[in-house]
């Protein structure tokens, strides 16, 4: 099975495939990109879904609401960020960062004071580093050996436990004998006092545990959300779908096994 992820060669997403044993791999300039190829068919995809520092991946959140594809898998890889460049930072003019990575190396970046430039990942950082006299960029050490940039300054990311979790995703369901978790995507469609108590209550009558919620706009104006929840798989989980489903509107993204910690 092919496995289209975010390029071009030297990104994160790219390495995380590799690891995972892809036998073919498409690189795409773009995270809605991938779900767009997925969504069409014949590819399934690996795109991060969140990170340690950084927190939900924007891009991600929103395409699994727009495209209708499904979770089938995690795998969670330590990220090491890394100064590159043929300049010191008194010497350089302008850095080149993918906003993710800018995110988890604010600290870092604030300190040296070098005009930022934001770029679509990690690799293109590193590539239009390598074509810019008087520049660096913080990318992967993998991507720095790609464009032949010397490593400045290692690890700057703003704390040393930086793991960006990534999802398989597909056109189909995967069956899963035994899941450990549920990634659900509830829609109220409305606005009322206690609504999110009403919600996260399906739950904790169950004594389901709730290992992650995130909002997002629902772009129909301000004050609208959905909710991104990821649930232990326990007793109890599908009759609290049920539930949720009398209150608002609910998809499950999908079921899957804990994933490995890579890197």
């Amino acid at each position: 099975m092919t496995i289209a992820t975010l390029g071009p060669e030297g990104t994160f997403s790219h390495e995380i495939a590799a690891r995972l044993g892809a036998e073919g791999i498409e690189l795409l300039p773009t995270i809605r990109s991938v779900f767009r190829r997925v969504a069409a068919g014949g590819a399934d995809g690996i795109v991060p879904l969140e990170n340690s520092l950084a927190g939900g991946v924007g891009a991600t959140l929103d395409c699994l609401y727009q495209f209708e594809v499904t979770i089938t898998g995690e795998a969670f890889l330590r990220i090491r960020h890394h100064l590159v460049g043929s300049v010191t930072p008194e010497r350089m003019e302008v850095l080149y960062v993918h906003p993710q990575t800018h995110e988890q190396c604010s600290e870092w970046i604030e300190r040296i004071g070098v005009p930022v430039v934001h770029t679509a990942s990690n690799a293109a950082s590193a590539g239009a580093c390598a074509r810019t006299p008087r520049s660096g960029a913080i990318t992967s050490v993998t991507a720095a050996g790609i464009h032949h940039l010397p490593v400045i300054a290692s690890d700057v990311q703003d704390a040393g436990d930086n793991v960006t979790r990534f999802v398989r995703i597909a056109s189909d369901p995967a069956p899963c004998s035994n899941p450990a978790k549920c990634s659900i995507l509830i829609d109220p469609e409305t606005d009322r006092t206690g609504l999110l108590h009403d919600l996260l209550r399906v739950f904790a009558d169950r004594a389901i545990n709730l290992t992650k919620i995130e909002s997002r706009p629902a772009r129909r104006g301000m004050g609208t959300y959905i909710f991104f929840l990821d649930v232990a798989a326990s007793p109890g989980w599908q009759d609290a779908l049920l539930d949720l489903g009398a209150i608002a509107r609910v998809r499950n993204l999908g079921c899957y096994p804990d994933g490995e910690v890579y890197g």
